[in-house]
C-alpha cells in the first residue's frame, strides 16, 4: 500500500494566497518527515480552490527540499500549455531528482484559462490525444518532429534525454492520466497509461473504471502482467482524529466554505451554464467516501478501496482543515497511526 499526500494549495475563506501556498509546502514537508510514499500537486488558474499555477514548479521546490518522497503532479493541464515545454520539465526533474518525479496529464475544464493561454476550447474538446501522444514521443524518443492539427515542426533533438538518469533503469518518468469518463479511460488505457481517479468516485465506480481500463489494454495489446501492474492511483480524503464525529466535524466547518468560493470563481471559456456541487452535500459525501476518523476506521477504508478495486497507490487530500497546524497533524497521524496499520 502506497498512501500520498494530495495538495491542492486550497485558499480557504479569510486566508491569504501566500498563507495557502505555505501550508501546501508545509504539507509537503510533513508528508516526507512521516513517512508517506508520495505527494500529489494540484494545479488551477484564477480560482482561490487551489492557487498553485504551475504543478511542475512547485514540484522542483519541493523536490529540492526532500530526499526520499516521490513528487507527482495531479495534474498538469494539457490543453493550456505546450507538451514539449511540459515534457521539457518533465524530464529536467526526472533526472535532477534522481527518479522521483510523476506527471500526471489531465484534460481540465473549459474554462477561460483556455482564452488567457490562448489555445481556445478545441484544445480542451479535441486536442488532449494529439497532445498526450507528443508529451509521451518527447519523453520517449531521441529525436521528434510533429505533423498534427495544433502542432507542427521540424525534427529537433530531444534535449536532456529522460532515458539518462544516472543508475536509473533507461526510462523516462511515470505518466498518469486523470481520467473521468470512459473516453478518458479508453484513451489512457490504449497508451498503456496509469489512472489517476478522482475524490468524487466511490469504490464501485472506480472499480468499474478499472475494469474497463483493462479491457480496453488487453485489447491494445498490453502485456497481461503490464496491465495487471498499471499502478493506477485512487485520490481521496484523509482527516484522521479520536473520533469519526471529530474529523467529519473539522472538515464540515472548513470545506464547504472553500468549495463554494472555490467553485463559484470558475468562468467557462464560452459562456455555458455549468453544475456545481453543493459543498456541504459534497463535504459529507467525501467523509462517507474515503478516511475519515480514527485510525483503525481510516486504515480499513484504504483497504477496503484497495480490495474493491484492485488499487493500492493513493493521494489524499490532508489540508481539508485549512489550518496549518491541523494539517501537519492530521500528516503526522496519517503516517505514524494509519500506515503501521496497512502492513
Amino acid at each position: 500500500m502506497r498512501v500520498g499526500a494530495f495538495v491542492l494549495a486550497a485558499q480557504f475563506p479569510g486566508q491569504g494566497q501566500g498563507e495557502a501556498l505555505h501550508r501546501a509546502v508545509r504539507s509537503a514537508e510533513a508528508a516526507e518527515a512521516s513517512g508517506l510514499d508520495s505527494v500529489w500537486l494540484a494545479e488551477h488558474h484564477f480560482v482561490p480552490y487551489g492557487v498553485c499555477p504551475s504543478a511542475v514548479t512547485l514540484a522542483a521546490l519541493l523536490l529540492g527540499r526532500t530526499e526520499r518522497i516521490r513528487v507527482g503532479t495531479a495534474v498538469s493541464v494539457l490543453p493550456t500549455v505546450h507538451p514539449v515545454a511540459l515534457g521539457e520539465q518533465a524530464a529536467l526533474l526526472h533526472l535532477t531528482s534522481g527518479g522521483r518525479f510523476s506527471l500526471g496529464v489531465g484534460r481540465g475544464g473549459p474554462w477561460v484559462d483556455l482564452e488567457v493561454f490562448g489555445s481556445g476550447l478545441p484544445a480542451y474538446e479535441d486536442g488532449f490525444p494529439e497532445s498526450l501522444d507528443l508529451l509521451r514521443r518527447w519523453l520517449r524518443d531521441a529525436r521528434v518532429s510533429a505533423q498534427g492539427e495544433r502542432f507542427s515542426f521540424r525534427e529537433v533533438a530531444v534535449v536532456p534525454r529522460p532515458d539518462e538518469l544516472i543508475g536509473g533503469a533507461g526510462e523516462g518518468p511515470e505518466v498518469i492520466v486523470a481520467c473521468t469518463s470512459p473516453t478518458s479511460v479508453r484513451l489512457a488505457a490504449e497508451r498503456g497509461l496509469p489512472m489517476l481517479l478522482g475524490m468524487h468516485c466511490g469504490d464501485d465506480d472506480k472499480a468499474e473504471m478499472v475494469a474497463l481500463w483493462r479491457r480496453h489494454a488487453l485489447a491494445a495489446g498490453h502485456a497481461p502482467e503490464a496491465v495487471a501492474g498499471a499502478g493506477h492511483v485512487s485520490a481521496g480524503v484523509a482527516q484522521i482524529a479520536d473520533t469519526r464525529a471529530q474529523a467529519e466535524e473539522t472538515l464540515l466547518k472548513a470545506m464547504p466554505g472553500w468549495l463554494k468560493k472555490g467553485l463559484d470563481a470558475h468562468v467557462t471559456v464560452d459562456g455555458r451554464r455549468r453544475s456545481m456541487r453543493d459543498p456541504v452535500a459534497y463535504t459529507e459525501l467525501l467523509c462517507g467516501l474515503h478516511p475519515v476518523g480514527p485510525p483503525r476506521l481510516a486504515a480499513d477504508r484504504l483497504a477496503a478501496t484497495a480490495e474493491r478495486t484492485g488499487i493500492t497507490r493513493f493521494a489524499l487530500l490532508v489540508e481539508g482543515s485549512g489550518d496549518l497546524a491541523a494539517t501537519e497533524e492530521n500528516v503526522r497521524r496519517l503516517g505514524s497511526d494509519v500506515l503501521p496499520l496497512l502492513v
